[in-house]
């Protein structure tokens, strides 16, 4: 059996809480895509454990005399040598950290086996790691070509596991409730494909959008860079198209850039929150579906109590699958206004009303 196959590889939640579980006994290697969220994890957990120091450590900048320089003392008129570690790593602070080393992979093998006894015995220099403390270690694909390869010996010591790409619904998930552009979030619901491994195409100009080792690509679409797209769309009221396409080119690559720019002007098409919140019974409805798919995106990111009736009165002018994207999207564990609007008498009604929808799982 290849435990490589992708059944196996794991989401950021599920990695989160085996580091969350066992991360204090044992060290986890993240092995994932570039640009799929790996450095997240370290924030996820760090809201999880707020009694923990969270320490970020990037590999790849480090040489040996970076780990830990010696120390002359004196013990009883003898003099000794004990060892000072670097404070990135967080030793020093006496309590328990959750201490992520970045790029594992990448490092130089001097520094990987310096950093080897801290993951497997919580030890480094002449300090030790306080009870609970956690480290976990990430690294890109060894496949990708880009040097992330670990030897025999370095992976029987640590528990290794590979972090799979979020699918395009699970992404625009969390862009809802992190700020993404909505127009942004509308591209992805349409193109699924951007959120494909490498792994998954057998031939690269399948799939035009990702990176691939064997297509020399300098700029492609990943979450991380799908969020610095974000950035920039958010500007756009001050940059030109011309200057805008330059720059999304050299964020998530040519091809992206050019589609994202022509989905970007659908934008024309959507009625302002203004109109809704004012009008919601004569507000613009849009005729293309990637358009009301914009509209329920933006709703979804910035509705407020004190206009929510009158978005309940826009919303049954859509069709019944924008609709349904909006209660879907409301009923997401982790979207932040749940709980409002479940309390609100209009949605309440509407659910009664559509509980046919969702195939007899009750809202």
């Amino acid at each position: 059996m290849n435990i490589s196959n992708s059944m196996y590889d794991l989401s950021l939640d599920q990695i989160c809480n085996a580091i969350l579980h066992g991360g204090h006994k044992r060290t986890v290697f993240v092995e994932g895509d570039m640009g799929t969220g790996k450095s997240s994890l370290l924030k996820m957990l760090a809201q999880l454990l707020p009694t923990h120091a969270a320490m970020y450590f990037d590999s790849t900048t480090k040489d040996l005399g970076d780990i830990t320089i010696p120390n002359i003392k004196m013990v009883d008129d003898t003099g000794c040598v004990s060892y000072l570690t670097n404070e990135e790593l967080g030793v020093h602070l006496n309590k328990p950290i959750i201490l992520m080393i970045d790029e594992y992979g990448k490092a130089n093998p001097t520094v990987k086996n310096a950093l080897l006894r801290l993951m497997l015995e919580r030890k480094i220099g002449s300090y030790e790691l306080t009870p609970d403390s956690i480290v976990f270690a990430t690294s890109n694909k060894g496949a990708e070509g880009v040097g992330d390869l670990l030897q025999a010996h370095q992976c029987n010591r640590i528990s290794k596991v590979r972090a799979r790409k979020p699918s395009n619904m699970e992404w625009i998930e969390w862009g809802i409730n992190n700020g993404v552009d909505h127009t942004l979030l509308g591209w992805c619901k349409d193109n699924p494909q951007l959120f494909q491994s490498f792994e998954d195409v057998k031939d690269p100009d399948d799939n035009p959008y990702i990176f691939h080792p064997r297509q020399q690509r300098a700029h492609f679409v990943t979450p991380r860079s799908l969020e610095a797209a974000s950035d920039w769309l958010k500007e756009r009221e001050h940059i030109d198209d011309q200057s805008m396409t330059s720059l999304l080119m050299g964020t998530i690559g040519e091809r992206g850039a050019m589609d994202l720019m022509a989905f970007v002007k659908l934008a024309d098409q959507l009625p302002t929150l203004q109109d809704i919140k004012d009008n919601p019974a004569t507000a613009k409805v849009p005729t293309s579906a990637s358009a009301v798919c914009m509209v329920v995106y933006r709703t979804l990111a910035s509705l407020e109590k004190g206009w929510l009736n009158q978005w309940m009165d826009y919303l049954v002018r859509l069709d019944a699958e924008a609709q349904g994207m909006f209660a879907n999207g409301v009923r997401a564990e982790k979207y932040h206004n749940r709980e409002m609007v479940f309390n609100n008498a209009k949605f309440t009604a509407w659910c009664t009303q559509n509980n046919h929808m969702f195939a007899g799982d009750k809202i």
